[in-house]
């Protein structure tokens, strides 16, 4: 008898066949989204997508080829897998497609609340990095932030700019502190944007906020030479950027204090918000002359039973291969991109604050404030 082939067997007639078949649905559809994620890098690259954006009617695949340069056959078999997708809509009747200009703001606009490109383009990092992650969990190596592919770094900056553009300036910093923040950047305030990356959001709170001063640190010296550029070339002078680790900024008095997506990768989270405790600005006599710290966070119940949705999936995926490994890498806790709100408190009143709470939250972001 053939020991595995009866093993088999005995398997197939005790499982649960609707199990099975769900089971099945579900890892086609994430085969599906895999294979598809080239494509839509591809579409983006050549201009597929935005010549379809730009298009006043439907289109055909020859028109689409003709106007991006590219091999009418393959444009015709990418279209179908953008149909099969639900990306791109089909007209049988007239064999033409179009691309609805809600997906368009996903797809194609960069300066959409909701453009997605830039996650493909971190997702297309983690392929990249293969070799290293086997390594890592091996115990082998560690991998920090920066020893990534350049792909990670620009594809997260992409993605998370997107939440910010809809978010930052017009619902996130009115919220904080009961709108005295608003109202000092108005007027003028010292701010620190703590694990700035390419340092788009201090940029735009600079462009929006032009009577106040904001420094933006990072421990990456590439990131910080990225962000320099930007600000160069946009011409924003009320903003500069050092590097920098998270618990030794330089500066004192800060009137606002603000994390990104990043506080839970950091190697010393506690020692962070320690010294961001240390140079915020305190006013015993009127509490409103109290600094603030804002501290944004990927959305995140406390709990793994309550994060079971695409998601949190997602930021599981991002805090295994990144997130988890920077902390390591550091010796740090590795609260993880899923550490909910429980723990992140838990990091703010170990640092030294005395209010903490929740502000706000959106699908993607939960929004904290701290105060002496």
């Amino acid at each position: 008898m053939d020991t595995k082939t009866s093993v088999s067997q005995q398997t197939q007639n005790t499982v649960d066949q609707n199990k099975i078949q769900q089971f099945m649905n579900k890892a086609v559809g994430d085969i599906a989204g895999s294979s598809t994620v080239m494509l839509v890098i591809i579409g983006h690259r050549l201009g597929l997508y935005r010549a379809m954006a730009q298009a006043n009617s439907p289109i055909s695949v020859k028109q689409l080829a003709d106007k991006t340069g590219t091999v009418e056959r393959l444009v015709k078999e990418w279209l179908a897998n953008q149909v099969a997708s639900g990306y791109i809509e089909y007209d049988p009747r007239s064999r033409k497609y179009t691309l609805p200009p809600e997906h368009a703001l996903a797809l194609d606009d960069e300066n959409s609340p909701i453009y997605l490109q830039g996650i493909f383009k971190a997702i297309k990092s983690y392929f990249k990095d293969e070799e290293e992650f086997l390594k890592m969990f091996r115990g082998e190596r560690t991998l920090s932030w920066m020893d990534h592919n350049p792909l990670m770094a620009e594809g997260f900056a992409e993605f998370f700019k997107s939440s910010y553009v809809g978010n930052l300036i017009n619902s996130w910093i009115p919220a904080v502190d009961n709108g005295n923040i608003l109202e000092k950047l108005k007027k003028g305030a010292k701010v620190a944007d703590v694990g700035c990356g390419f340092g788009i959001t201090t940029l735009m709170m600079a462009k929006a906020y032009p009577k106040s001063t904001f420094t933006g640190f990072d421990f990456d010296k590439e990131s910080i030479e990225k962000a320099k550029e930007s600000a160069k070339k946009e011409n924003i002078n009320n903003v500069r950027f050092e590097v920098s680790s998270a618990s030794e900024f330089p500066g004192s008095s800060y009137d606002f204090v603000t994390f990104f997506d990043c506080l839970h990768d950091m190697g010393d989270p506690e020692g962070a918000l320690t010294h961001t405790r240390n140079v915020i600005k305190k006013d015993d006599v009127d509490s409103s002359g109290k600094g603030t710290c804002m501290i944004v966070e990927p959305f995140a119940q406390n709990e793994l039973e309550n994060n079971v949705n695409p998601v949190a999936s997602t930021f599981y995926a991002a805090s295994t291969l990144i997130c988890v490994p920077n902390s390591l890498a550091f010796n740090g806790p590795a609260l993880g991109a899923q550490a909910g709100e429980n723990r992140i408190r838990d990091v703010a009143v170990k640092s030294g604050f005395s209010h903490f709470k929740r502000i706000l939250e959106t699908p993607l972001n939960i929004i904290y404030e701290a105060k002496p």
